[in-house]
């Protein structure tokens, strides 16, 4: 029997049926494994000169289960193949399943799309796994768990709720956080948009200096943006800056006759859009269907499992020959018209790493009316956009007449604009362009009746603030993030409340914002994109085995983060913490500007009105709770602040205020245990067992005794008892032992009273004792 390992569950019933019986398919339920919270600050690895040094566990007790079940099943297995998803995550996944399973030459297959045809395709040649991906895996954890775990530690000296830092989340961030300062920045001007209304049916529009020449014959349209609908409310003519000026030339439209200038007409060419990837699936779905990007991406992963869909997670545009082939068998049977004369090629993004085909259905002959009675209906929603995004991106190309018409009065020209759809081609299946704007038949020359003329005033707008589906879109612009990691970086900014969702659009909190003028005092460069984008293009260098992922790694934060993160340290320092957030609050982050995200603004003509709605405030750190709870670095007594984040489950957390002398000890409250606990990274586990230690010694076995720190379950506050310290003892022997420090200064055990001659014996005689014990042995 040949032993089939796969991600998701929900693949296993497809596997199993197309692979038959010589076949056992089982499902790892994702990654199995993580880095350990061990080591220094709770990494999970150690670097040397030349080596990264990676320590994994199981992620958790179903991980735990999980492997115990696959390795049952793969001793008993003939064979083992690899049949993860066709990504570096995937390639990971697999490298670790083998490493835990002592899989010697691991067989890989790789397919993006769950088919009887393409299953047993890659069955029939099963490749080795791509070490070159795995070290991009690899590198890419080590880089986020370094940068995440080390940088999040200079926010909390904030004081404020803030959770985390991330390598692509803060620069996603700072872009959210960027355009709200462009916003409040903006000072609005007003100006005139001066118009003529013709009785032969059209406006036009004051033209100011206008090219009367237009000798190009066609042209080419602009490319496909997913992230907005396509819309005719785009502003024609010029913009007149005074209320006088405006006046002047309504007036002089009054005045004189106006005739035809010119009329252009021109045909325009509109490619068809490629089909989808992941990021303009996300926006798409976002916009046609208001879609958030995670719900997107967990209907595609349902449609892909279910053999609808080619996998999700791309950023290739690519299809492949036979689905080509197929989609012009389609055309030819049911819209002949639309067969392209040549072969339809689109261009990636110049970050793309190709590593598989664009989103498509896996038969085109599966139309949408066909699957709605199976699946349920926003995955046939999201379906039908995916269906018919990869017909029409084989299509024809569509055809436009365009048309512009130059009118004068006097000295003064006017124009207007529209266009015609003449030839349908794509737009049949995909609808990305304004519907039509019919202008009448006009010769040059013609004279016009004037039968109003006016002028609307109006006010600059600022930029607008970025929809789910436009910071993707940017994103990928930028090379911030890859298409596995645009849906959560969203999220996590959602979830740690650095940003809320109005309107359609992603608003930063003042908590967020906060975090934001921090980092860029902090670790000015981890907010920049193109410094993102730069690590993202080394990633995809280890990828293609360009570059080695150890010195990278190694060199990167001996270079660079290393000496950031110490130099950082320097404005979260008891001493300099206080002035430095106080800099952060007073200089760069106004309260007003927190004020002004509690309001709407609505602009008209003549003033600026605010209206007031209900707001989220952030926790009131200047009033800190002191509690009677001490310090376990410092024994200080620690703070308690509130906060929001979904992440802090209590509502709040400890803190050794160090804006008041203490340390900055951070204390979390452990839902399970209902127990303060101190970040992986700061726990006691870390201290070596000669510290923990005492000259005292077990009154069973004669172990010594050791120190041992636990919480009260009353007051949370950290205390500490001795046990033995055999481990081994613990669980039978010695379980009972535990002595507790008294209010008169000494040990004290409910079964053994206090510690004294009895239980007492020094190190030297306790080592005599064993010495001879084993002698005796011998």
């Amino acid at each position: 029997m040949k032993l089939v390992l796969i991600e998701s569950p929900g693949k296993k019933e497809k596997w199993q049926k197309y692979l038959g019986s010589g076949f056992k398919v089982m499902a790892s339920i994702g990654h199995v494994v993580e880095l350990a919270k061990d080591g220094e600050d709770a990494l999970g690895f150690d670097m040397t000169d030349n080596r990264v040094i990676c320590r994994f566990v199981p992620r958790s007790d179903r991980a735990k289960k999980v492997l115990g079940e696959l390795k049952k099943a793969s001793s008993a297995a003939t064979e083992v193949i690899f049949a993860t998803d066709p990504d570096r995550e995937g390639e990971c996944i697999a490298y670790h399943l083998a490493r835990e399973l002592k899989v010697k030459n691991p067989k890989r297959v790789r397919t993006s799309e769950i088919t009887e045809t393409a299953i047993k395709k890659a069955i029939k040649s099963p490749s080795s796994l791509d070490q070159n991906l795995i070290n991009a895996a690899l590198g890419r954890a080590v880089l986020d768990k370094l940068v995440g775990f080390r940088g999040s530690k200079l926010i909390w000296s904030l004081n404020n709720g803030a959770k985390s830092v991330g390598r692509v989340q803060s620069a996603a961030l700072h872009l959210v956080c960027d355009r709200e300062r462009a916003i409040k920045a903006f000072v609005p001007e007003d100006y005139w948009s001066v118009w003529v209304d013709y009785a032969e049916g059209f406006r036009a529009f004051y033209a100011g200096q206008v090219n009367t020449q237009d000798t190009q014959e066609s042209e080419r349209l602009d490319t496909t943006d997913d992230s907005e609908l396509p819309s005719n409310e785009k502003e024609t003519g010029a913009r007149v800056r005074s209320q006088s000026q405006a006046d002047t030339l309504v007036q002089a439209a009054k005045t004189h006759p106006h005739s035809v200038l010119s009329v252009i007409s021109k045909q325009a060419v509109k490619n068809p859009p490629a089909a989808f990837t992941t990021s303009s699936l996300q926006q798409a779905a976002s916009t046609r269907l208001k879609l958030n990007p995670q719900k997107t991406m967990q209907l595609a992963q349902k449609l892909y499992e279910g053999g609808f869909i080619t996998y999700m997670r791309t950023d290739s545009t690519a299809l492949s020959a036979e689905f080509c082939a197929s989609v012009q068998k389609y055309l030819a049977e049911n819209d002949p018209e639309n067969l392209s004369d040549k072969s339809v090629k689109h261009k990636s993004s110049s970050n793309a790493q190709e590593a598989h085909e664009a989103i498509r259905p896996t038969e085109i002959t599966r139309t949408p009316e066909v699957i709605k009675n199976q699946v349920g209906a926003e995955e046939a929603a999201l379906y039908d956009l995916i269906w018919r995004r990869a017909l029409a991106s084989l299509c024809q190309a569509a055809k436009l007449l365009k048309t512009r018409i130059l009118t004068q009065s006097g000295n003064i020209t006017w124009v207007a604009s529209g266009q015609v759809l003449q030839s349908e081609g794509y737009l049949r299946y995909w609808k990305d362009i304004a519907g039509d704007v019919v202008l009448p038949t006009l010769k040059q020359g013609q004279s016009l009746t004037l039968k109003k003329a006016g002028a609307d005033k109006k006010e600059t707008q600022p930029p607008p603030r970025y929809s789910e589906a436009k910071l993707i879109s940017l994103m990928e612009k930028l090379g911030i993030g890859r298409p596995s990691t645009y849906a959560p970086t969203v999220a996590t900014l959602k979830e740690r409340e650095y940003v809320i969702v109005q309107k359609g659009n992603l608003v930063p909190t003042p908590l967020g914002l906060e975090v934001d003028e921090f980092m860029g005092r902090a670790l000015p460069d981890l907010i920049k994109s193109d410094f993102t984008a730069k690590m993202e293009r080394e990633l995809d260098a280890i990828a293609s085995g360009k570059l080695d992922w150890e010195k990278y790694v190694i060199n990167w934060n001996q270079d660079y983060f290393a000496p950031a993160i110490s130099k950082a340290k320097q404005l979260v320092t008891p001493a300099a913490t206080g002035s430095a957030i106080k800099q952060i609050s007073s200089k760069n982050y106004h309260p007003a500007q927190a004020e002004d995200n509690n309001y709407s603004v609505s602009r008209s003509s003549s003033s600026t009105k605010r209206t007031p709605k209900k707001s989220r405030s952030l926790p009131k750190s200047d009033f800190p709770q002191v509690t009677e709870i001490v310090c376990p670095k410092c024994s200080r007594f620690l703070t308690k602040v509130t906060s929001k984040s979904e992440k802090v489950k209590a509502g709040h957390f400890l803190k050794c205020d160090d804006r008041a002398g203490g340390c900055g000890a951070v204390m979390f409250m452990n839902e399970r245990t209902k127990k303060y606990e101190l970040p992986y990274s700061e726990r006691s586990a870390k201290s070596s067992e000669s510290e923990k230690l005492t000259s005292y010694s077990c009154p069973v076995c004669s172990s010594f005794l050791e120190k041992f720190g636990y919480s009260d379950k009353k007051t949370g506050e950290a205390k500490t008892m001795l046990r033995c310290s055999n481990a081994d003892n613990r669980k039978g022997s010695c379980k009972e032992i535990a002595f507790w420090w008294t209010k008169e200064g000494n040990w004290w055990s409910k079964v053994y009273g206090e510690i004294g001659e009895k239980t007492v014996n020094s190190r030297k005689t306790v080592a005599k004792t064993r010495s001879s014990s084993s002698a005796n042995r011998k």
